[in-house]
């Protein structure tokens, strides 16, 4: 039997390196991750409700007028009903998009929605205020079974069971995205109608969630993500929650007492996250996560990997500052970090799935907290790692 030497020191400012090194299974051939080309991020976001439209909704007193250039498609109070008016009269079968804008703020049930076709644009320059109660998957903004689709400002308040929610899509941009709530979940964009087929290309500017009780976004089952940053303020769950996607490029994760009292963390990949077909290839890449208060600030879990996190501030967290269980090819910190406070961090494992390999974590300055690691991984690596009135306890 291999004998593991278990290291526990604390040090006041002491420079650590450590390695914990198991035998490495033989390497699976990698699995070329699927061709997709999100769309790159515009210069220069324009402002909201510039340039050329097919229709618009527009408030004018209590009364919401809905027109494609010279004829009027509705007249009446409901928001809801004039914005879906707008964009009923955009071209049948087009193959390109058309693009409603719509000028004032108005409320909408939360058991109603306003549905995209293919091929649209909508330009929210208001606010939608979201009233009453709704189930299912009802939203402000829904789109499922379609492509190219964009929303390129909308401003969302109130309780909606979903701020966006996208089902089987392609080829979609949010831009700049704001939902300010006391309830509900902020961006949901999933497969789960088909689950044979990935929602596929998706791009997602900046998008800003407070108050939400459950996560500010959440993907699932998506190929091909691209995201500038998500800023989650006291949401009940994750900051962004990505499940079983592939092909990802995030730039930032802003997270202030997201999950407060959960396991739920900033940054969560669950549910196979990064593994194509039986691989774990590097396919998910974070420039930054930033963590202040609420849950755990990283949390990998059930057979997920092939990430890497270049940057990571997190302090104060209530529960694991970052805890990594049964996982593969995952680096934290591949250029700096800081720990400060909160909970530990912890490389752990569940015995019904393979236990945690190719975990890399370095670059860390950790200040008091500690780094845990129980059972041993395989192939384990901790270097560079800075302990400030911390202590560690590796294999």
């Amino acid at each position: 039997m291999r004998r593991r030497a278990a290291l526990l020191a604390a040090a006041a400012t002491a420079l650590l390196t450590a390695a914990g090194t198991l035998t490495t299974p033989a390497a699976a051939t990698p699995a070329t991750p699927t061709p997709t080309t999100p769309a790159p991020a515009p210069a220069r976001a324009a402002a909201c409700g510039d340039g050329s439209y097919q229709a618009e909704a527009v408030l004018n007193g209590s009364t919401w007028t809905a027109r494609r250039g010279s004829s009027t498609v509705y007249t009446g109070t409901d928001m809801r009903a004039a914005v879906q008016a707008a964009i009923s009269s955009l071209s049948a079968g087009r193959t390109s998009k058309e693009r409603v804008v719509v000028r004032g703020s108005g409320s909408v049930s939360a058991g109603s929605r306003i549905s995209l076709p293919s091929y649209t644009a909508l330009d929210v320059c208001g606010t939608i205020n979201v009233t009453g109660s709704g189930s299912g998957d009802q939203a402000p903004v829904y789109s499922r079974g379609t492509r190219d689709i964009e929303v390129q400002h909308l401003n969302v308040t109130g309780a909606p069971l979903y701020g966006i929610f996208l089902r089987n899509v392609q080829n979609v941009v949010l831009g700049q995205i704001d939902m300010r709530l006391s309830a509900g979940l902020g961006v949901r964009i999933d497969n789960r109608g088909d689950t044979s087929q990935w929602t596929r290309n998706v791009r997602i500017d900046d998008v800003y969630v407070s108050g939400a009780s459950s996560h500010a976004v959440e993907t699932y089952g998506v190929d091909g993500l691209t995201v500038g940053t998500v800023t989650a303020r006291n949401v009940g769950e994750s900051g962004l929650l990505l499940n079983q996607t592939i092909n990802a490029t995030v730039s930032k994760v802003d997270a202030e007492n997201a999950g407060t009292g959960t396991g739920y963390a900033a940054f969560r990949m669950a549910n196979r996250n990064g593994r194509i077909g039986s691989s774990y290839s590097t396919n998910i890449r974070v420039g930054e996560v930033v963590a202040r208060g609420g849950g755990r600030g990283v949390f990998c879990v059930s057979e997920s990997g092939g990430a890497t996190i270049d940057r990571i501030t997190l302090s104060n967290t209530g529960n694991n500052a970052i805890l990594i269980e049964n996982c593969y090819n995952v680096n934290l910190a591949a250029q700096s970090g800081t720990v400060t406070g909160g909970g530990e961090i912890r490389l752990a494992a569940r015995t019904e799935f393979a236990n945690n390999r190719d975990i890399t974590v370095q670059n860390l300055t950790v200040t008091n907290s500690s780094i845990r690691e129980s059972p041993c991984g395989e192939n384990t690596t901790f270097r560079n790692n800075r302990l400030v009135n911390s202590s560690q306890s590796i294999c």
